[in-house]
């Protein structure tokens, strides 16, 4: 393979990797929706990710499939945080409903939502997500590295392409949906979608441990 087609490959690879629906992706949208600290938020997760893929090629895998209890902890802290998320998302949902539907402008969110806090969100839900090690590091690691030392990092970049573009695509793109969430119903339907993803999510990582 040339450098070129690796490189396709990991874009391609990468972008089946992090194009799915999980909390990271969801706090994403709907900063974006909200406009709030947007290039923050889609600057840490692509960095993030950045950091993961590159680490991964660059043999972290090896580091984390040998120390099991590093992927314990953080299923559990990650796992816990996002039901935390979820139940705050279904209580906006609920108050909402029974306010007749006064839910967060767009203008609110902005204002009471700080770039430190999203920031902190941002990156608790990347690195406190196991997946992201078995997915990011291990699995792009291993496939990037069966390439051979010549064009590993051919792949890696592309992988790392593929998260710029989601994450900019997404958090950017969200925007186009303000005028949409000026009604109120509608931050009610996002926030129940928010609670349902992020406790499903939280409750699946968390009964992992568990096993069949």
């Amino acid at each position: 393979m040339t450098w070129f087609s690796t490189a396709l490959a990991g874009l391609l690879t990468g972008a089946g990797l992090i194009v799915a629906i999980g909390p990271q992706n969801v706090m994403v949208l709907r900063t974006g929706v909200a406009r709030t600290h947007v290039r923050s938020v889609v600057a840490v997760c692509a960095t993030s990710d950045i950091v993961l893929i590159l680490g991964g090629v660059a043999g972290l895998g090896t580091v984390v499939s040998g120390h099991p209890s590093l992927v314990v902890v953080a299923t559990v802290l990650g796992g816990g945080y996002v039901i935390v998320l979820g139940l705050l998302a279904a209580r906006r949902a609920v108050r909402a409903a029974r306010t007749g539907g006064e839910a967060m402008t767009v203008a609110d969110e902005g204002r009471t939502t700080t770039r430190a806090a999203v920031v902190a969100t941002a990156l608790l839900l990347t690195f406190g997500n196991p997946h992201v090690y078995l997915d990011t590091v291990l699995t792009l690691g291993a496939v990037a590295n069966a390439h051979g030392p010549d064009l590993r990092w051919a792949f890696g970049l592309g992988a790392c392409a593929a998260s710029i573009l989601w994450f900019a695509a997404l958090g950017f793109g969200a925007g186009r949906l303000a005028p949409w969430f000026a009604r109120p119903r509608a931050w009610q339907v996002l926030d129940g979608v928010i609670a349902v993803v992020m406790i499903t999510f939280g409750a699946v990582l968390i009964g992992s441990l568990v096993g069949p």
